[in-house]
């Protein structure tokens, strides 16, 4: 993607006026926040390179969008404006291939040097971590300007981006409705145009979801991709991955070229799904076998808007050569979600006792929101047999799906059974009863593919009636991005979404 000339050359001009430095709206003034914002990661990083536009214009031009937005979205919850400034004063990586492009983390499970990572709770609100994940090491080698850290429900634990903490994001679709979860702020900072992509994590939909709901493309990879570590070098024993939501498929394929790979310890690595995901996504795939799954194996009901937007992606299918079968799978239900609970549950155990240790108290029933406070109280009681047997009933659904897909090259799906809900529907603070009740319908289709650790992304190719996103999942086999990744630039080519923007963020 590229801006158009005329602005190009008004930026060329400005900077060889030698503007006084300040926001990138008053330095580069033919660099308009639409400009900017129509740019991903890859036209920006190749502006850069050409000098149309240097690094410290770019992290203004984003610093600018984001004092702009925030107060009506909340996507950014900690910022760290002087401190990439000073990394870009400092000078960046050379041939980084994203060399300048400001970029933000999820505020959850990944550490930055020197700043907090309060994984959206009150109990973590100062834990400020004294090193680097693997992955953030990674992210600055390739040049990324990391300037602040975006929203998560506490612990990651709901498919909304609400909490005590931090409060609201709002989904800039519509405000009433939710963003989606738990890398709601990082996909509403992406629709909003302050980052052409954002760093997302996914433990049971939390890249997808917030995908579908915010109009983006969001890539969940296989379990061991990418690096979780140093500490645990599988989140949550294997359910939860690092990758981006991205508004181009290039972008998320460029991303997984910088992050993806083994690291010091890893013994669960897929093999080498290609030698450039980049260059990998320019190739059309050949034509797919693609299992069309309507229902999902929790028996929830499916939305008539989001059956709409599976019939539109199906019929792409069908039209770009594709062959779709109508199929259903069977699958351990029961055991399935009360691993998911175990696994999940005892990580997060884990990550309590750890700041108990660090804080030198206990945790408190006021410390925590009563969803997460409950979970806790239940991971206490879980045996060592039942953590067992959660992970082994994950060996036995990867096994099921990867006996599917031995005749079938994907599967389709809805992402969600209902779309966007109203904010507050799937808070953390609220009866048990009404949180499940709203949660199961979010995630029926997207955990699954968290137990068995496969590679499945929400491409946007449609919006309801009321304009709100709703994507569609694809799933793939274990180690196969590539061919996701290629079908998703496919679609992306013959139904383009980029320019569909929510108004308030034109």
């Amino acid at each position: 993607m590229s801006i158009s000339r005329r602005t190009l050359i008004k930026t060329s001009a400005a900077l060889a006026a030698g503007l006084a430095s300040g926001s990138a709206l008053s330095t580069v003034r033919g660099l308009s926040q639409a400009d900017y914002a129509a740019l991903d990661a890859v036209a920006l990083a190749e502006m850069i390179r050409g000098k149309q536009i240097s690094p410290a214009d770019a992290l203004e031009a984003a610093i600018a969008r984001v004092e702009q937005v925030n107060p009506s979205l909340n996507p950014v919850v900690q910022k760290y404006y002087e401190a990439a400034r000073d990394t870009v004063r400092a000078g960046l990586p050379e041939k980084g291939p994203l060399r300048g492009v400001p970029f933000l983390l999820k505020d959850l499970g990944v550490q930055m040097k020197g700043v907090p990572t309060t994984n959206g709770s009150r109990f973590f609100r100062d834990a400020v971590a004294d090193h680097d994940s693997t992955l953030v090491q990674r992210y600055r080698a390739a040049g990324l300007v990391i300037f602040g850290k975006t929203a998560s429900p506490e612990f990651g634990g709901t498919a909304t981006t609400e909490s005590k903490l931090w409060g609201q994001t709002h989904n800039p679709w519509n405000l009433k409705h939710s963003s989606g979860g738990s890398s709601g702020g990082a996909a509403v900072a992406v629709a909003a145009g302050i980052v052409p992509a954002a760093h997302a994590s996914d433990g049971g939909g939390s890249i997808r979801i917030p995908a579908s709901h915010c109009g983006l493309f969001g890539l969940k990879t296989s379990r061991g991709r990418n690096p979780s570590g140093p500490e645990a070098l599988e989140n949550w024993m294997g359910l939860s991955v690092s990758h981006a939501i991205t508004r181009s498929v290039r972008d998320s394929a460029l991303l997984l070229d910088i992050g993806a790979g083994p690291e010091a310890g890893s013994r669960v690595s897929p093999a080498v799904g290609a030698a450039s995901y980049l260059e990998a996504v320019a190739r059309p795939p050949r034509p797919l076998r693609i299992a069309l799954v309507e229902a999902n194996p929790v028996g929830i009901p499916v939305h008539a808007d989001c059956k709409a937007a599976l019939a539109r992606a199906a019929a792409l299918c069908e039209q770009l050569g594709h062959h779709l079968e109508p199929a259903s799978l069977t699958l351990p239900v029961g055991p399935m979600l009360e691993g998911m609970g175990v696994l999940s549950g005892t990580g997060t155990l884990s990550l309590i006792r750890d700041r108990e240790r660090a804080l030198g108290r206990a945790v408190t029933e006021a410390d925590l929101e009563p969803i997460t406070w409950l979970y806790y109280q239940n991971a206490q009681k879980y045996s060592a047999e039942q953590l067992y047997r959660a992970r082994a009933t994950a060996d036995q659904v990867g096994r099921a799906f990867d006996e599917f897909l031995t005749r079938y090259d994907l599967i389709l799906s809805p992402v969600t059974a209902v779309p966007a809900p109203l904010l507050g529907a799937l808070s953390l603070d609220q009866p048990y009863e009404s949180f499940v009740r709203n949660a199961m319908p979010a995630s029926c289709f997207t955990s699954m593919y968290n137990i068995a650790g496969l590679p499945a992304m929400t491409v946007p190719l449609y919006w309801g009636a009321d304009n709100l996103p709703i994507g569609s999942m694809f799933a793939g086999r274990f180690g196969d991005e590539v061919t996701l990744l290629q079908l998703a630039a496919q679609l992306e080519q013959a139904a383009p979404w980029r320019d569909k923007r929510p108004t308030l963020a034109v």
